[in-house]
C-alpha cells in the first residue's frame, strides 16, 4: 500500500504545478505568501456563512490579543493588494491552507482546507458580468487543459469534462427545477452539462430563499449588470463522475464596492461590521476594485484522479473506524 500512496502523492504534486501554472498564466497572477492566522476583531477573516467558528487563540507577546486560524483570504487578499501596490490587470495567488472545525464531515470535506486564493486588481468599469464570465472561461480553459494533460501521464485517469462550460443564473437554475432543493437543482444542471457556472448565490430568490450562504462583504451578489441578472458571483460545478454527483470546484466573484457593501450588510442586518478596520477602509475608498476567488486544490486533485474521498488526497484528521471502513472499500487514506 505504501507504494501506491507514494504514486498518489507523485500525481498530486503534478496536478497542483500543473493548474497553478495554467492559472498564472490565465489570469496574469503573481505567487505571494499568505497567513495562516489573522488577527481577531479585524473584520480580515472570512465569516463563511456567518456562524461558523474560527480557530483562535491569544498571544502571550501581544498582551494576550487572539488570533484566529483563518477560514480563507477572501478579504486578506484584497488589502494585498493595496499593500503591494498591485496594477490594474494584475493579481495575486497565494497557497492557502485553513481550519474550519464546523465542517460536517463528508467524502469531500474535512476540518482542513487548501485553496488557490486568488485576487485580481481590475478598473471599476470592469465590475460587469461580462469580465466575471470571462475569468471564469479562462479558469475553466485551465482545468479543461490540465484533465488532459494528467491523462496524458494517467492514461488510466480519463478525461471527461466537456470542452464548454454552461453558464445559468441561480433564479433561472429555479424556475428550471423548481421542485428541487438547492443541492438537486446543482446535480440535475451539472449531470446536463458536465460543467456550469451558476450565478448569482447568497441573495434571496423569488421562492424566498438564498440558492446558497455567501458573508455580505466580499462577493457583489446583489447588484444589478448590464445583462439585468442579479449577481456578480458564482460556483463552478462539474459532474463528477465517481461520485455521481455535482461537485464544486470553485467558488468567485467580483467584489463588493462601497454601495453593494452597505446593501448587502443591510439585508443581512449587520451594519455593526462598518465599524471594523477592513470595512472602514472599503467605505473610505483605500481598497481597489477587484474580483476573486478559491479553487479547491484538494476537490481539484480529487476530480482529476478520478478519487473517491477528498482524504485520498489530503492529509486530515478522521476516527479510526472511518479509516476502516473506507479501507474495506479500497479507499485508502494519506
Amino acid at each position: 500500500m505504501g507504494r501506491n500512496l507514494l504514486k498518489t502523492e507523485q500525481a498530486i504534486t503534478f496536478v497542483k504545478h500543473t493548474f497553478s501554472q495554467k492559472l498564472i498564466q490565465a489570469l496574469n497572477l503573481i505567487p505571494v505568501s499568505s497567513p495562516l492566522v489573522v488577527l481577531d476583531g479585524t473584520g480580515i477573516n472570512d465569516d463563511l456563512n456567518g456562524i461558523e467558528r474560527p480557530v483562535g487563540f491569544p498571544i502571550k507577546s501581544l498582551n494576550e490579543q487572539r488570533a484566529v486560524v483563518v477560514h480563507s483570504l477572501a478579504k486578506w487578499k484584497r488589502l494585498r493588494l493595496k499593500e503591494l501596490e498591485i496594477e490594474s490587470g494584475e493579481g495575486i495567488l497565494t497557497d492557502m491552507r485553513a481550519l474550519r472545525p464546523d465542517e460536517d464531515y463528508s467524502p469531500i470535506h474535512s476540518i482542513y482546507v487548501d485553496q488557490w486564493d486568488w485576487e485580481k486588481h481590475i478598473n471599476r468599469e470592469n465590475r460587469t458580468f461580462t469580465y466575471l464570465k470571462d475569468s471564469v472561461l479562462k479558469i475553466y480553459r485551465a482545468l479543461y487543459e490540465t484533465e488532459h494533460e494528467v491523462e496524458q501521464r494517467y492514461p488510466a485517469k480519463q478525461a471527461v469534462l466537456p470542452k464548454d462550460i454552461h453558464f445559468i443564473a441561480s433564479e433561472e437554475l429555479l424556475a428550471k427545477y423548481p421542485d428541487l432543493t438547492p443541492k438537486e437543482r446543482e446535480n440535475a444542471i451539472a449531470k446536463e452539462y458536465g460543467a456550469v457556472f451558476i450565478y448569482g448565490i447568497g441573495g434571496e430568490l423569488s421562492n424566498g430563499f438564498a440558492h446558497d450562504g455567501r458573508a455580505a462583504d466580499y462577493d457583489d451578489w446583489s447588484t444589478d449588470n448590464e445583462n439585468g441578472y442579479k449577481g456578480l458571483n458564482g460556483d463552478i460545478l462539474v459532474w463528477n463522475p465517481i461520485l455521481h454527483t455535482a461537485f464544486e470546484l470553485s467558488s468567485m466573484g467580483i467584489r463588493v464596492d462601497k454601495k453593494a457593501l452597505l446593501h448587502q450588510l443591510e439585508l443581512r442586518q449587520s451594519m455593526e461590521r462598518t465599524q471594523l478596520s477592513f470595512h472602514n477602509m472599503l467605505l473610505n475608498d483605500q481598497l481597489p476594485p477587484s474580483i476573486g476567488g478559491g479553487i479547491g486544490q484538494s476537490r481539484v486533485c480529487m476530480f482529476m484522479l478520478k478519487k473517491a474521498h477528498i482524504g485520498e488526497v489530503q492529509v486530515s484528521i478522521w476516527d479510526n473506524e472511518q479509516r476502516d471502513i473506507l479501507a474495506s472499500q479500497n479507499i485508502n487514506l494519506l
